[in-house]
């Protein structure tokens, strides 16, 4: 299906701005019913869009400009993955055992760029942080996650999606639906899948 869809958009690219004009106005003879078909009938440059046709908004115009959406998702992508790809690292190799601190720079990575973006940021740090750890989740003990430890020495546990999700919803809030659509719940997205 999504093969489909692709065929589709690029069929459609190609007869918004991949036929030179001479083309446009030539026509196909099909001896055996005859019948004469146009090729192309999509208005010139400078020929306005038919009314009842706008183009579709996720399409590039005629002009041959970049789609919005693509480059938003590019923007977005460029972004968010190095910090996912830190984290699944973090999580995922053998570089912090259970119980463990993070380094210096990749907490300092963790609470810039995610903790102080999740829904409830001043909660999970309570009266102050002391560090991150990598440790088991209690309830899901497959699972490793990261945990705020505070200053007092309590520690809880933190989704590192939920902080992506409210960064994304906060500086991208356009493309923020389709985008958490595409690469957060689809199972499909290489974004926060871990290559064992």
């Amino acid at each position: 299906m999504a093969l489909a869809a692709a065929l589709a958009r690029a069929a459609t690219r190609l007869l918004r701005g991949g036929l030179p004009p001479a083309a446009c106005g030539a026509t196909v003879s099909v001896p055996s019913l005859g019948i004469h078909r146009q090729l192309c009938g999509v208005p010139s440059a400078d020929e306005p869009p038919a009314a009842n046709e706008p183009p579709a908004a996720d399409e590039p115009s005629a002009a041959g400009e970049a789609d919005p959406w693509e480059e938003a998702e590019a923007e977005i992508l460029g972004d968010v993955e190095p910090v996912v790809e830190l984290v699944k690292d973090i999580l995922h190799s053998r570089r912090y055992a259970n119980g463990g601190f993070l380094s210096p720079d990749d907490e300092k990575v963790v609470v810039e760029k995610l903790l102080s973006h999740h829904p409830r940021a001043d909660e999970k740090i309570g009266c102050g942080l002391d560090g991150i750890m990598v440790d088991r989740h209690p309830e899901f003990r497959q699972s490793r996650c990261l945990f705020v430890v505070r200053t007092n020495g309590d520690w809880e546990d933190f989704s590192y999606r939920k902080c992506v999700r409210a960064y994304i919803e906060g500086k991208y809030p356009s493309h923020a639906d389709r985008f958490m659509k595409k690469h957060l719940v689809n199972r499909r997205s290489e974004l926060f899948r871990v290559q064992n």
